[in-house]
């Protein structure tokens, strides 16, 4: 029974942790944006797009917080300190792809996005 407790407090620390980047699923934002101009839809995207880099780097380093916090500690630290930016990149994936969507029916690319 003890091995069982041992087994899902590990897995419930593990599931509270900050997830990396690439493995951050958007949040759908339908046709939000396919009433928008194209030359419109491109300005947003690469104001969104440059908020890529920063988000990916403070995400990284809230995973390492936590790897460490809950090594040291048994805490997930960085989730709990709101250092956890899942929201955040969540939403700005979301509305890159909206975007994308709308741009594409303009007949134009999307630059790609690194989230790893």
């Amino acid at each position: 029974m003890k091995k069982y407790f041992a087994i899902l407090a590990i897995g419930t620390f593990i599931a509270g942790c900050a997830q990396q980047p690439a493995a951050i699923t958007p949040v759908s934002m339908g046709d939000a944006y396919s009433t928008v101009s194209c030359s419109k839809a491109r300005q947003l995207y690469n104001a969104e797009a440059a908020k890529a880099p920063p988000l990916v780097k403070a995400q990284k380093q809230a995973v390492a917080g936590d790897a460490v916090g809950v090594f040291l500690l048994g805490i997930p630290v960085s989730s709990l300190s709101g250092d956890d930016l899942e929201g955040e990149i969540s939403t700005t994936k979301g509305k890159l792809l909206a975007l994308s969507a709308r741009m594409e029916t303009c007949g134009m690319t999307p630059a790609p996005v690194d989230w790893s």
